[in-house]
């Protein structure tokens, strides 16, 4: 079990989870608690844009911290059955205390383990899966890596999705994303970076996706009216990082 502290700051309205250093391992505005509060938890929800509802049916997340991303999904997508998996009881204790994490294990299970160990154990598949897991100085370990991201691979279902949250900034990004590639033969993209620093990398399976910006822009804005969740600004830094090179954007 790791050795470092749960610790919980607030500032401003926003409430934070740290791991025994100042480095930020997840938020919430105490007034809009299902809300994505950081930039990088909205932009891992971009597979909305690409899948037709009701989708996904099952989600799979990695890495709990404050609970954003499975809070957004417990009250947005009623229809998704949602595992969590965290290696750190004391995360999901102060997920609980602090950041209004909703106790319904009908459809949001919370799994302490090794995510490695639980891949290899589960027969189970998914229709997405989000990958956050970091220590406290900010090292994915065993998460970043080929054998991993294959794994992930063989748990999605037909048109799944993988959304991982990279340091831009650190060193081996590049390696992490070319392994992410590797994974899923090219079928992978990159995000820009975000002002924090964190960079999403989504990967698929299935048939290829090949969307046309307008398209993605109608989605954006449906989505936006109905959870609050505005990716209009991703895809306006997207078009600026040439992803939609001859005005589509395929992976």
């Amino acid at each position: 079990m790791a050795c470092h502290s749960i610790d919980i700051s607030e500032n401003a309205g926003i409430r934070s989870l740290h791991f025994g250093s100042d480095w930020v391992q997840g938020a919430m505005r105490v007034r809009r608690p299902f809300a994505l509060e950081l930039a990088y938890t909205r932009e891992m929800m971009s597979g909305l844009l690409l899948r037709d509802a009701p989708w996904p049916a099952k989600a799979l997340l990695v890495g709990l911290g404050a609970g954003s991303l499975c809070k957004f999904i417990y009250r947005n997508l009623p229809q998704t059955a949602i595992t969590v998996v965290e290696i750190d009881e004391r995360v999901e204790i102060a997920a609980r205390l602090h950041f209004r994490l909703p106790d319904d294990p009908a459809r949001l299970r919370i799994v302490i383990a090794d995510a490695v160990d639980y891949l290899l154990r589960s027969n189970e598949s998914f229709d997405l899966i989000l990958l956050d897991g970091f220590d406290s100085n900010g090292r994915a370990g065993a998460l970043d890596t080929a054998p991993f991201y294959a794994a992930c691979r063989a748990h999605l279902a037909t048109d799944g999705l993988l959304a991982v949250n990279l340091l831009g900034r650190s060193r081996g990004f590049q390696a992490s994303a070319a392994r992410i590639a590797d994974a899923f033969d090219g079928r992978a993209c990159v995000f820009p970076s975000c002002d924090s620093g964190n960079v999403i990398a989504l990967a698929a399976t299935g048939d290829a996706i090949d969307i046309a910006p307008d398209t993605l822009k109608q989605r954006a804005t449906a989505l936006k009216e109905s959870t609050g969740l505005n990716l209009l600004p991703t895809l306006a830094r997207l078009a600026q990082a040439g992803a939609f090179a001859g005005g589509r954007w395929r992976f």
